[in-house]
């Protein structure tokens, strides 16, 4: 048997004849910028998020960038994030003139350890921008806590979180502002790249669709110098036949990730940690092994058909790209020691029990030869 990381072509199997029409209804139309179909998906994710407002973009490395940008972030300001998430999130604010200020994780969730946040505190720390990786929430009425103390904006990154819950409330509503990635591999992905910014905000949703259109809202009315960072038609069109099914998928990740952690009981590996009166919808589903053993143990999965990854193999602070800021690996300990131990397991809707029970029995497997 073959467990593949993720099986995009199952899902557009499943829903083939709906998407095909979706595309060739943009194409008969030539809306390729903009138009109806934009107009609706963004209706529609903003009602799925509860929220008031929904702005298409690009990709979401734009969307975190546009934010910031609206939120009148940029040089001489530090906005606080995790070590541990990708590159999108620092370099977003780095693009804009601010610099980043990195936070070790809580080893049990991957997210930012809210603990350690009021001490990276300055008087030019702008914002928190929190991050809900692998579509496990983050402990927001922390971080919402200390930004009320502090004056601070809180940009929620959820690239990875689409449809999650926190205490009843979805993710993307807690935030001044949220952030999505629809790059094609996430839980609600399109084909090709593609983003969004969602609040209940009325003045920052406006300034984020011109700063995201040329700084304009008629043609050639420009009110202000901004980017060209547009969800295209055909993107919008998929993504609003994908986001119908986006609660079953969710639900169909949520069953996969409980079997794995019943299957996965008593094996020698860490699985994923959910906090109270939250529900993860399992972008990834991430487990833990001994640095040592790591490398032997994704061949031994690989030699026998089943793929994996590693999410993220290196904790921001410790890339090239942050040689400037002269961290240290023992400044992050937690973020660098997971970097170390995380496996990726294959996870998507689509995935089968007995694909799940395989790939469990061989993880299992692994550590029996070695015991």
């Amino acid at each position: 048997m073959n467990v593949a990381f993720v099986d995009l072509q199952a899902q557009y199997a499943s829903i083939k004849i709906e998407i095909d029409k979706a595309i060739a209804d943009v194409i008969a139309q030539s809306a390729f910028i903009g138009g109806a179909h934009l107009q609706s998906f963004e209706a529609a994710f903003a009602q799925f998020c509860n929220v008031k407002h929904c702005v298409g973009v690009a990709n979401g490395t734009d969307a975190i960038f546009i934010a910031l940008k609206v939120l009148g972030i940029g040089q001489g300001d530090e906005v606080i994030t995790v070590a541990n998430s990708f590159i999108a999130t620092s370099e977003a604010i780095t693009a804009t003139g601010a610099r980043v200020v990195f936070v070790d994780i809580n080893p049990k969730t991957y997210n930012i350890d809210t603990k350690l946040i009021e001490s990276k505190i300055t008087p030019k720390t702008k914002a928190i921008i929190p991050v809900h990786l692998y579509g496990q929430p983050v402990d927001m009425d922390s971080i919402l806590a200390i930004a009320k103390t502090h004056k601070l904006k809180v940009i929620e990154d959820a690239a990875q979180a689409h449809g999650a819950m926190y205490k009843g409330r979805r993710i993307g509503s807690l935030g001044d502002v949220a952030c999505f990635s629809f790059y094609p591999g996430k839980n609600l992905g399109a084909y090709g790249d593609a983003g969004a910014i969602v609040t209940n905000h009325d003045e920052i949703a406006k300034n984020a669709k011109m700063f995201a259109n040329h700084g304009r809202i008629d043609k050639y009315d420009h009110e202000l110098e901004g980017v060209n960072s547009r969800m295209d038609g055909l993107q919008a069109a998929i993504l609003g036949v994908k986001l119908k099914y986006l609660k079953e998928w969710t639900g169909k990740r949520r069953k996969n990730a409980r079997l794995y952690n019943e299957l996965l009981k008593g094996a020698n590996v860490v699985t994923p940690y959910e906090m109270e009166n939250i529900e993860a919808v399992y972008h990834l589903y991430v487990v833990r092994v001994k640095k040592e053993l790591r490398q032997d143990f994704q061949a031994f999965l690989k030699a026998n058909g089943i793929a994996t990854g590693i999410h993220y193999p290196i904790a921001l602070p410790n890339l090239k790209a942050y040689s400037y800021l002269k961290c240290k690996e023992t400044d992050f300990p937690e973020a660098t020691r997971a970097s170390h131990e995380i496996v990726s397991l294959p996870m998507y809707p689509e995935l089968k029990e007995t694909e799940i029970q395989f790939v469990a029995e061989h993880v299992r497997k692994f550590f029996d030869q070695r015991s």
